[in-house]
């Protein structure tokens, strides 16, 4: 699934790419990617002869704000991609559920070959308030400056394991089990340590590593994996996985200590760490 450094990749991209665009048509193949509507042309009319304005991240979800002061909300789930075509005559990829063709040329076009993401329109005003999945979704840790002191009060409050603290939505938005081994390795920390358990030294390791990691994920427009279900908008792969330190790591040599990386299932998924260098 696509996590934070994903999404922030896609939404920067959108920027460059469709703010100021007007809509002239859009095609929905199947309800699966707009289940929240009943009929097609709930969600079509919504779109047709809108301008996208801005586009903003909210955790894993995108929100592209227009012209009539709604927005359209785009969260990618397990496999979905969003393609620039700079023509309609570019072939669609299989799994093409839905796409938006522009005035000035040129298609935006949402494939998902395993239908968990969706798309739908809310009014912008109070939609972090209106919109459940929005509503209760923790603080950016891209967006969200604060202290370190305050970051690890924050996290004592949690009482959790440290890495299902950092992928609770509620508590810290966007960060999924790629990002939150590459975090605990880098902050030297295990997974299963309590977060009130964490000194102030620790506290400012994990802080840091929070930040850095995921500015460094961006920086390397995120992290395709063996399936390649994640590509930027122009269907280019990322390229954080090179760098990655434990995750799909499993009997590689851990790159501080040489020894080997371990991986154990937990909770159905798999955790990625040293047991040498992680305490």
């Amino acid at each position: 699934m696509p996590e934070l450094p994903e999404v922030e990749v896609v939404r920067r991209d959108l920027e460059k790419e469709i703010v100021g665009k007007k809509i002239k048509s859009v095609e929905v193949n199947g309800m699966r990617s707009i289940r929240r509507y009943r009929q097609r042309k709930l969600f079509t009319s919504a779109l047709d002869g809108r301008k996208f304005t801005s586009v903003e991240r909210r955790g894993k979800y995108l929100v592209l704000k227009m012209d009539d002061g709604n927005a359209l909300v785009i969260h990618l789930g397990m496999s979905g991609q969003l393609l620039r075509a700079k023509s309609a005559r570019e072939t669609s990829p299989k799994h093409t559920h839905v796409t938006i063709t522009f005035t000035q040329g040129g298609q935006l076009r949402f494939v998902d070959p395993r239908t968990f993401g969706e798309m739908f329109v809310t009014p912008y005003d109070g939609m972090a308030k209106d919109v459940e999945e929005l509503a209760h979704l923790g603080l950016d840790p891209l967006e969200t400056a604060m202290s370190w002191d305050y970051f690890g009060e924050l996290f004592a409050q949690r009482h959790m394991k440290l890495k299902s603290a950092l992928m609770d939505q509620k508590f810290m938005a966007g960060i999924g089990n790629i990002y939150s081994d590459e975090i605990l390795f880098t902050a030297g920390l295990r997974w299963d340590r309590m977060s009130d358990s964490l000194s102030p030294e620790e506290v400012r390791r994990l802080y840091r590593s929070v930040v850095e990691t995921l500015q460094d994920a961006v920086k390397y427009r995120g992290s395709s994996l063996a399936d390649e279900q994640y590509v930027d908008l122009f269907g280019n792969k990322g390229e954080y996985q090179l760098h990655h330190k434990v995750y799909a790591r499993e009997g590689e040599a851990c790159r501080r200590c040489r020894q080997p990386i371990v991986r154990q299932r937990i909770g159905g998924r798999s955790t990625f760490f040293c047991e040498a260098c992680q305490v």
